[in-house]
């Protein structure tokens, strides 16, 4: 495989695994990284700016389009928003930090938006809290065979 496509590979799944769709991102990083043809910090790079992409989206959404929330298409259900709201009320924008968690994760990032959290301190604390995820993950798995 060509170090574009892993790279972009990469990307597209991170991008995918931090929208509401379900995907995973880390079994790619993990296998990409544990290879030693990459360059780790290309890896971190890619990941990291996927996931915080998708999970922009997901502020835009909450921003953006709740008016369409009855709607049957609409991707995320009320328990899961009221559910997320209750953890962003409690925890406050710090949050944030765990929007890697799964399950919750994402419509935290959803929730950011319809609270209209400041994109800047969403993109800061989103892109801190996946990049450490993503980076202690290649760690650990650096470390068992």
């Amino acid at each position: 495989m060509s170090d574009i496509a892993a790279y972009a590979g990469l990307f597209l799944s991170a991008l995918v695994a931090a929208t509401l769709l379900p995907a995973q991102s880390e079994l790619l990083l993990i296998a990409l990284h544990r290879t030693g043809g990459y360059s780790d910090g290309l890896l971190v790079l890619a990941a990291t700016a996927g996931n915080v992409l998708g999970s922009a989206s997901n502020w835009a959404l909450g921003r953006f389009l709740m008016r369409f929330q009855g709607r049957r298409w609409f991707p995320v259900s009320v328990s899961m928003i009221e559910r997320a709201t209750r953890w962003f009320q409690r925890f406050g924008v710090w949050s944030l930090l765990l929007a890697w968690l799964p399950v919750i994760g994402d419509p935290l990032t959803l929730v950011a938006g319809i609270l209209r959290v400041d994109w800047r301190l969403f993109l800061a604390l989103v892109t801190l809290g996946k990049a450490g995820r993503y980076i202690f993950l290649m760690v650990a798995s650096a470390h068992y065979p």
